[in-house]
């Protein structure tokens, strides 16, 4: 990353699935990635490890719940889970060498949203279906931009 000023916040409002404890975590685990793109060298070992543990957490709740719904794709997705966290730890084990480190943050800050729209979405949409019978419905605010709005006189 050239320049931590061009940094483009991982959480937006479009990674909301409509399951408010899934979309609460990814709030926070797309915190947790932010945080630790912006780390110093200093900073980094406790950043990455903040990632970890909130990913550990979070992933066994995801994986709970596609184990005792019976998620058809649920193999593919607890796969996956597995091969964050052992990236994670590998790069954990190297705490000492700060690229590698940067590196990981900005590989999960791309990773992450397509993870959420496409897994986890499908996730949430499936329990949805099996608790109300349909799939979630999220509504967004959307807010004009001031210069996009066409000028009113007051005359």
């Amino acid at each position: 990353m050239d320049s931590l000023e061009t940094l483009t916040p991982v959480w937006s409002e479009s990674l909301l699935l409509g399951h408010t404890v899934i979309d609460d975590e990814h709030e926070q685990l797309a915190q947790l990635i932010d945080r630790m793109q912006c780390a110093s060298a200093p900073d980094m070992a406790q950043a990455l490890d903040a990632v970890l543990q909130h990913a550990t957490s979070h992933f066994a709740a995801e994986n709970e719940l596609m184990l005792m719904t019976q998620f058809p794709p649920r193999d593919c997705h607890i796969k996956e889970h597995e091969a964050v966290l052992s990236t994670l730890r590998g790069v954990q084990k190297r705490c000492g060498e700060f690229d590698v480190a940067r590196r990981l943050a900005q590989e999960l800050a791309a990773w992450f949203p397509a993870h959420v729209q496409h897994l986890d979405s499908a996730l949430s949409h499936w329990l949805c279906k099996l608790q109300h019978g349909a799939k979630p419905v999220v509504l967004r605010m959307v807010r004009k931009s001031v210069a996009a709005s066409p000028v009113s006189s007051p005359f």
